[in-house]
């Protein structure tokens, strides 16, 4: 399962000298044309780097601004990270090779970290007569600074997970707890209750040592119901799905 998002980016320094000569009579599209060799990263904390590569299967070039910030999106939140190189050129049908260093940090031991990991295409300008439009597009992904000290994979966590049932603002919640070090990314969520399966939408990814109040939406339930779940691994698939009881109470 592809993990990844493309976003039209910040307004970049880089981004607007690139793209000062933008004309807006031509067609918008949204997909990224340059892809990743993984959807997540995870940073073992004893090793010191890490890379990714970047593919250009089109027949574009491009210029690639790519750097790691944390879930509030923005430029100024330190991480403990360095990219190398941060900005390059990728001619098409060729590939470059990012590679991430890790800092001293002060980052928990008892658990992971959650980063992202950004990458901004930036097409030339076409030298062709007539109006066009060039975007600059995002891909991110998540990156995980998994502590080597904590044991174990996130899937071996699986049957640790609690399901329960609680009441807020006058309707019912699904909260999953997550007793585990790791974050637990959920790829497919639905309640079983009298024979019945409802699909919940929008599975959630749960911190670690934390609970999630997930939305119910009406799903009747009852002292039999059970949760069916699925969540996404280190590689990017998905597991094989589990069921877990939901205590009604709490």
């Amino acid at each position: 399962m592809n993990n990844s998002r493309c976003a039209i980016a910040p307004a970049r320094a880089v981004v607007r000298a690139c793209l000062a000569a933008i004309l807006l009579t031509a067609p918008l599209t949204g997909h990224c044309a340059l892809t990743l060799n993984n959807t997540r990263i995870v940073f073992d904390s004893d090793k010191r780097s890490t890379s990714v590569v970047v593919k250009n299967p089109s027949t574009s070039h491009y210029a690639v601004q790519a750097w790691i910030n944390t879930e509030a999106d923005d430029e100024t939140t330190p991480v403990p990270f360095i990219i190398t190189p941060p900005l390059f050129s990728i001619v098409p049908t060729s590939e470059q090779l990012v590679q991430i260093n890790s800092l001293p940090n002060t980052l928990p031991q008892d658990r992971e970290s959650l980063f992202f990991f950004n990458m901004q295409e930036i097409p030339n300008v076409s030298e062709q007569p007539g109006n066009q439009l060039n975007i600059a597009l995002r891909t991110r992904i998540k990156l995980f600074y998994r502590p080597a000290q904590l044991k174990g994979t996130p899937i071996e966590q699986l049957q640790a997970l609690r399901f329960s049932v609680v009441q807020k603002q006058g309707e019912k919640w699904l909260r999953i707890h997550n007793p585990s070090p790791f974050y637990i990314t959920f790829i497919g969520l639905a309640a079983s209750t009298q024979g019945q399966t409802y699909k919940l939408d929008a599975p959630p990814m749960v911190a670690p040592l934390s609970e999630h109040d997930h939305a119910l939406a009406g799903t009747p339930l009852s002292a039999d119901s059970t949760v069916r779940f699925s969540v996404i691994n280190d590689f990017g698939g998905h597991t094989e799905p589990l069921t877990q009881p939901i205590a009604t109470t709490h």
